[in-house]
């Protein structure tokens, strides 16, 4: 027995190591903090601009280590974040609103090594700082909203059917019609129960009054939360997107929760800005009896209208029914007005809105049209001396229009207060809105510092237990010790080469799984030699013995390694944020280590033994 590897074995372990070594390389370079300006539009500055901000940090005193145009934004590199800050404010000040300014951390990679896409690893919350928010989505509100739209459906159902009804009003999660007659609410039982399957019908009799109770079933109600859930999810994984958050969490937290997590985002307020805000619009033909109108908030008004406070002061009254929502709105662009200077939206419909916008415009052409603007916030204040979040919904008409000619899928909105508003609504619309109103329940600010810290303390435990470790390795196998240490580089090199090129984010539980699966790497080499030692003590020769120990260990590493790796897709199934990288980072490393702990020693075994007859094994 020679214990030699052919040719091609050695060959694809080499291929494996340089591949693991160029893919590991990035995460050495760092990051250097940095601004990241755009335009309105989203894209780089042009180079007059670009060079502007340079002479504008140069005349300042500010140090720029370098800058350039990447991923279609301009990046400006600085030596340290105070300078950063310092020169987001001067910049920021500089520009004015055509421009967004925003902190960010840029990766120092070369460029031949972005040329073969090797990218450093993203680094979580916890070593990268950054913000996290818990929030709550208000479900009972979304079942609301689906409510009223029944009371407008209902109202025209009637109407058209030429069934006379006294009122119909939303009251709490059902709906109220009102009859003077028991005849006339038989029919529209009928009618509604036709037209509205899903709903439960109840019939009552109140203060002379003959009532019909439209309510929604449980399953229905709980399905429309879910669905709320689920877009919210969608719409925020949009406005983040928005930011340029590089891997941000967004994911569900029990029945009406979502947790955001925006790992290097320093500009804390504008994502509370853009995560917490719902907005949307909707488009409302003016009740021309009342138009133009000269009463105030509590005037009286039919049933099918209502009255909106205008942007500008005074009131308008608009029809109840509703022509569009912001659902339609495919894009949203900020610009200035040609004619007035004055700043304006651009928005685009969908196929199916932009049929809806036509065909109601063609019939109403020389009749004005409302456009309100929705927005619901939550506030933080001192109620008798206990502080609670007040949710509150603000509703005002930001433009009101004559319809000169039919509309299509494009058209304008003018009237906004600056370019500001002008460039957040269009960004808010671009993202989609919010399906029910979010409350921040939780807010957690973990600084770079801190993260740099973490990284720190990570580094110096996993480097000084390595050590020990190979010390250990070394003063006890002698020789094969000395392979067992290379094995382990060798792991944790291709474990963070992996976690890179499949641009993963390591968290401080993700630090440990690459511990526990070093830890595994060395269970793997002990039961392999302690398997030679045996051999060569039943009398084996160095050469049977080598090919004896790792044959005959093979089975107990394999049983050991599935599993923990049993273990860990268990855990990245049914665990969540720092519980699955956890389980990523094991399940990588443990399996690196059967390829390092059996063939990669085995190499070096068969390098320095293999062929040798009458060696004595240094173990």
């Amino acid at each position: 027995m020679t214990n030699r590897y052919p040719l091609w074995k050695y060959l694809i372990i080499a291929v494996v190591l340089v591949a693991g070594f160029l893919y590991a390389l990035p995460n050495l370079y760092g990051e250097d903090p940095a601004l990241q300006i755009t335009t309105e539009e989203g894209v780089a500055p042009a180079e007059p601009v670009q060079q502007r901000i340079l002479d504008l940090l140069d005349a300042q005193g500010i140090a720029v280590k370098g800058s350039g145009v990447r991923n279609n934004h301009f990046m400006v590199r600085f030596h340290n974040t105070e300078v950063q800050l310092k020169a987001a404010d001067q910049v920021a000040l500089a520009l004015g609103q055509q421009y967004t300014v925003a902190l960010n951390l840029a990766p120092t990679t070369p460029e031949w090594l972005r040329a073969i896409n090797a990218q450093p690893m993203y680094l979580g919350l916890d070593l990268r700082g950054g913000v996290h928010f818990l929030m709550e989505v208000d479900t009972q509100a979304a079942v609301r909203q689906a409510m009223e739209r029944y009371v407008s459906a209902f109202r025209t159902q009637l109407r058209e059917a030429g069934i006379r009804y006294s009122a119909v009003t939303l009251n709490d999660l059902s709906v109220q019609i009102a009859f003077s007659e028991v005849p006339v609410r038989e029919e529209a039982v009928q009618l509604l129960r036709n037209e509205y399957p899903e709903l439960t019908f109840n019939s009552d009799v109140r203060n002379g009054k003959y009532l019909l109770t439209a309510l929604l079933p449980e399953s229905e109600a709980q399905e429309i939360a879910d669905l709320a859930v689920q877009q919210n999810i969608t719409t925020l994984r949009n406005r983040v997107n928005e930011l340029g958050v590089a891997e941000p969490v967004i994911q569900r937290q029990g029945k009406n929760h979502i947790v955001v997590e925006l790992p290097g985002v320093q500009d804390t307020a504008r994502a509370k800005d853009i995560l917490g805000t719902t907005a949307t619009l909707e488009f409302h033909l003016v009740n021309m009896s009342y138009f133009p109108n000269r009463g105030g908030a509590d005037q009286p008004v039919p049933p099918d209208s209502r009255v909106y406070p205008k942007r500008d002061g005074g009131y308008v009254v608009l029809k109840r029914d509703t022509i569009l929502t912001g659902k339609f709105i495919t894009d949203a662009q900020a610009g200035f007005d040609q004619q007035t200077g004055g700043p304006e939206v651009t928005i685009r419909l969908n196929g199916a809105g932009g049929k809806i916008m036509n065909d109601f415009t063609s019939e109403h052409v020389k009749d004005f049209m409302g456009v309100v603007f929705i927005e619901n916030q939550t506030q933080t204040r001192t109620v008798d001396g206990e502080t609670k979040r007040i949710r509150s919904r603000s509703e005002e008409v930001i433009n009101v229009a004559q319809i000169q000619e039919p509309l299509g899928s494009r058209f304008r909105i003018t009237g906004l207060d600056s370019s500001h508003a002008a460039h957040n609504l269009a960004l808010l619309l671009r993202a989609g809105s919010l399906a029910a109103p979010i409350t921040i329940v939780e807010e957690r600010t973990i600084g770079p510092s801190l993260g740099q810290q973490n990284i720190e303390q990570g580094f110096i435990a996993a480097v000084v237990s390595f050590l020990v470790v190979a010390l250990f390795l070394a003063a006890y196998y002698r020789v094969f010790g000395l392979f067992a240490d290379a094995a382990l580089l060798a792991n944790l090199v291709f474990t963070i080469a992996i976690l890179s090129l499949l641009q993963a984010t390591l968290t401080l539980p993700g630090i440990a799984g690459i511990a526990l699966s070093i830890a595994m790497a060395v269970d793997a080499n002990v039961l392999i030699y302690e398997r030679i030692r045996e051999e060569l003590r039943a009398g084996a020769s160095p050469q049977a013995a080598i090919a004896a120990g790792y044959e005959r260990a093979f089975s107990a590493i394999f049983d050991g390694n599935i599993t923990v790796l049993m273990a860990a897709v268990l855990l990245f199934l049914f665990g969540t944020g720092p519980i699955k990288g956890f389980a990523v980072t094991l399940s990588i490393g443990v399996a690196a280590s059967m390829f390092t702990a059996i063939m990669g020693t085995r190499a070096l075994a068969n390098l320095v033994y293999g062929g040798r007859r009458g060696v004595r094994l240094q173990i």
